[in-house]
């Protein structure tokens, strides 16, 4: 099994099986069933999308929903679909550390 609270930057994770069902959770989303079923929601979305249209011959892999201080990575592997959110460094602040 994945250690994904060996990612850095990590604040938190679930992993749910296919049908949305939260198999694993920790962090800031441990046993959160909102974001699970936001997440189930945006993958039933990708289903909708017309493959020819972006010259593609499969689904998506990653999707990546990111906000200005963090984000969310959502993969699928092992039939089951990882979910990692990530807090995001603003890119000025290693110039600033630097000055």
């Amino acid at each position: 099994m994945l250690n994904l609270d060996r990612i850095p930057d990590q604040v938190g994770y679930l992993i749910m099986a296919e049908d949305g069902a939260v198999i694993s959770s920790g962090g800031e989303l441990e046993n959160n069933e909102r974001i699970a079923d936001i997440i189930s929601g945006l993958i039933s979305l990708t289903d909708n999308v017309d493959l020819s249209a972006f010259q593609l011959a499969e689904g998506f892999k990653r999707i990546s929903v990111t906000y200005d201080e963090f984000a969310y990575v959502i993969c699928l592997s092992n039939k089951k679909v990882h979910v990692v959110k990530r807090r995001l460094v603003p890119s000025g602040s290693a110039e600033v550390a630097l000055a």
